[in-house]
């Protein structure tokens, strides 16, 4: 490996049989990007341009990293959500572009108001951080897990948004709630709870499950409503009048969580498909 357009075919060789040939080729190009700072195009046109010597280790890493299936957005500690770079470490749930289009939702939704948002099960921020460089008002994200908040810490930072955050369990969040942020009213509340079911691990592949926190994917089969039961009750009592709550779903799931949503009191809801015709959202109004 000598030369830009050796990287490909060392890639292909090296990741043979660990990814199909299309992810290898993306894998490649991405870590090209990262290391040398070049685009697609740029390794066309400098394909016999010279690999400096003390990224050739760093290229070798990356390959042996990635044969160990880790998340080529943990190698690299980045990740792009709605346009914008997100820092990503492990210990913090890597977005997907269905969550972009929750927040897509959102934002076409209320890009005409100055509101209130929070942003339960926040992880590493990228969906409150997006709403808040997009819309107008206060934004609040709340998890758990305090290393996924250390995450969405950094990335307000890194984006320079205006978000707070705190440490908050949905199933104790009411332990006191005198400091708490939800003891005070919203007018938006979006999640993206765990809503992957235990038994559909085996159907996951080695980086995601080798990776990412399970605490942020997965439920047991037994309650696969658990978190939107909890949060639906949080809402319930923080939502302001003709508040909105949205949800990001488990495709199996939804016309149970619209169910779930009525018999707690909400109305005009809104059961929305993703881009790959799969029930993947949904909104609902307090009344």
């Amino acid at each position: 490996m000598k030369i830009i357009s050796d990287i490909l075919p060392f890639f292909l060789l090296e990741l043979k049989g660990f990814y199909d040939d299309r992810e290898i080729k993306s894998l490649a190009y991405i870590s090209i990007e990262h290391i040398l700072k070049m685009s697609k195009s740029d390794t066309l046109i400098n394909g016999y341009t010279t690999i400096e010597e003390s990224k050739i280790p760093e290229i070798r890493s990356t390959v042996v990293s990635l044969k160990k299936y880790k998340p080529i957005q943990y190698i690299f500690k980045e990740t792009e959500f709605y346009n914008s770079k997100f820092y990503c470490a492990i210990g913090s749930l890597i977005p997907r572009p269905e969550t972009e289009e929750l927040v897509d939702w959102v934002i076409r939704d209320n890009k005409n108001d100055t509101q209130d948002y929070l942003d339960i099960g926040t992880g590493g921020g990228c969906i409150i951080i997006s709403l808040c460089k997009s819309l107008s008002g206060s934004f609040t994200g709340v998890d758990a897990s305090i290393d996924a908040l250390n995450v969405a810490m950094i990335n307000n930072d890194i984006n320079e948004t205006n978000v707070t955050f705190e440490t908050v369990d949905v199933f104790d969040y009411d332990k006191d709630l005198s400091t708490s942020k939800l003891n005070i009213k919203y007018d938006i509340i979006v999640s993206n709870p765990p809503y992957i079911l235990s038994s559909e691990k085996e159907q996951m592949n080695k980086n995601v499950l080798d990776w990412e926190p399970h605490v942020a994917l997965f439920v047991e089969d037994k309650e696969p409503l658990i978190f939107y039961n909890n949060i639906a009750d949080i809402a319930r009592n923080i939502l302001n009048k003709n508040g909105k709550l949205y949800f990001e779903i488990n495709e199996r799931f939804g016309k149970d969580i619209v169910e779930l949503l009525e018999k707690k009191g909400f109305v005009n809801i809104e059961l929305k498909k993703d881009i790959n015709d799969k029930d993947r959202m949904i909104k609902a109004m307090w009344k």
